[in-house]
């Protein structure tokens, strides 16, 4: 069980996705002015992850070595299809806000990189925890960096009113990209040295 819940806790912080492996920074860069859109792209990537490892750990014994990144594409492919039509049948206007980025899970290291490193190696209930735990990690990072941007881009937070309009005016650098890549890379920094330093102390 511990083993299990180390599957799943793993990506949430020691070794997080975007913060240490430094993956899926795109999207945090793009979608994520507004909580909301970095919401629904964190469900549709984690959906996608955990669907793909399952699906790669079930085929995984009948893939030929030769072909196995084409069929992983093939089989990440369909599901982000899949996922941007039940975006735009029940989401629309945030489906138009992501724009092409949910297609472009796709080519997500994240999801690539774990169907390649950890479900054609092992079994399917361990390769949807390590999708559960990858997809968590992407969403903390992404809903952070959306929190801080909307709340100190446009004073709100959810489209809901937080700092107002009379007395704060918003910082427009947090609504564009460099904004993004302060935010990620003080949370990179403080990542790293809280998670370096604690490594240090149980050794």
């Amino acid at each position: 069980m511990a083993k299990l819940r180390k599957i799943v806790s793993d990506p949430l912080a020691d070794n997080n996705p975007v913060t240490w492996q430094v993956l899926g920074v795109c999207s945090a860069l793009a979608v994520t002015t507004k909580v909301s859109t970095a919401v629904v792209m964190s469900l549709a990537l984690t959906a996608v992850l955990c669907c793909s490892n399952v699906v790669i750990s079930m085929l995984r014994k009948m893939i030929p070595n030769k072909i196995r990144m084409i069929v992983e594409l093939c089989v990440i492919a369909t599901l982000v299809i899949l996922a941007d039509q039940i975006l735009r049948a029940y989401v629309y206007e945030t489906s138009k806000q992501l724009s092409v980025f949910v297609g472009l899970i796709i080519t997500n290291c994240i999801v690539m990189g774990r169907a390649e490193a950890y479900a054609l190696q092992n079994p399917p209930f361990k390769s949807l925890l390590d999708g559960l735990g990858n997809g968590l990690g992407y969403s903390i990072v992404l809903i952070a960096v959306a929190s801080l941007r909307e709340l100190l881009g446009s004073g709100t937070w959810f489209g809901l009113t937080i700092l107002s309009e009379s007395w704060y005016t918003g910082n427009t650098l947090m609504l564009l990209p460099p904004g993004a890549f302060v935010i990620i890379g003080l949370l990179i920094w403080g990542q790293r040295t809280f998670v370096s330093k604690t490594l240090r102390e149980e050794d």
